[in-house]
């Protein structure tokens, strides 16, 4: 049997009702195969990046983003298929999409235990962590030692990032009305548990396209 690994997620949506979006995809994400949910971290509206200085920022609505641990036992790029699949569920078409565009959900792999991996699909840990406030605010909430595993300190990263603009939290997921994550009570907390509808009833009652599998 595979060891199970803790994973990091960072979701955002800047389409449609964003808030909407990420609560459903969360609640897909539960229910995964080989992956559990074991905390959510609040929902901040950030401004879009990269900033409006950058040459390549692109015009577009405020994100909400949020990050989930997990535990799982799929390999990496299994899991990443997992998220991509999880994306077209929701409308994400990365075939037509801009770049650095907006997003009807956006699922980036953070982390995955203590792995260093660099493949033409998938990098982790994921390459600019350390650029993005709007990652490392809702990863500090989740993330009990607070550090990557090459050591950096998440609370060093944000200080070099200062000052921080624009990211401001916007609700708890166990806030919104409906069927939803329970947060566990701290670090000592056992794992939440939950309900799981299945894909299409979730995704299809939030307005998702696509078929998964």
């Amino acid at each position: 049997m595979t060891a199970e690994e803790t994973v990091y997620l960072g979701l955002g949506a800047n389409l449609g009702d964003a808030l909407e979006t990420l609560a459903a995809a969360v609640d897909v994400l539960a229910q995964t195969e080989g992956f559990a949910v074991t905390d959510v971290s609040g929902v901040y509206r950030t401004p879009p990046w990269p900033p409006p200085d950058d040459p390549r920022s692109v015009v577009q609505d405020d994100y909400l983003n949020l990050v989930v641990r997990g535990e799982t036992t799929l390999e990496p790029h299994a899991l990443l298929r997992e998220t991509q699949l999880t994306e077209a569920a929701f409308g994400r078409d990365r075939d037509r999409e801009q770049r650095w565009g907006p997003r009807p959900l956006d699922i980036d792999l953070l982390l995955v235990g203590d792995r260093v991996l660099e493949t033409d699909e998938l990098t982790l840990p994921h390459p600019r962590i350390a650029e993005r406030a709007f990652v490392l605010v809702p990863l500090m909430e989740v993330m009990p030692d607070g550090k990557l595993p090459d050591g950096r300190r998440l609370t060093r990263l944000l200080m070099d990032l200062a000052p921080l603009e624009g990211i401001e939290l916007e609700v708890r997921l166990e806030d919104v009305p409906g069927p939803r994550i329970p947060r566990p009570e701290g670090p000592g907390s056992p794992g939440a548990r939950f309900e799981r509808p299945g894909f299409d009833d979730v995704a299809g009652a939030h307005g998702a396209r696509g078929e998964r599998g």
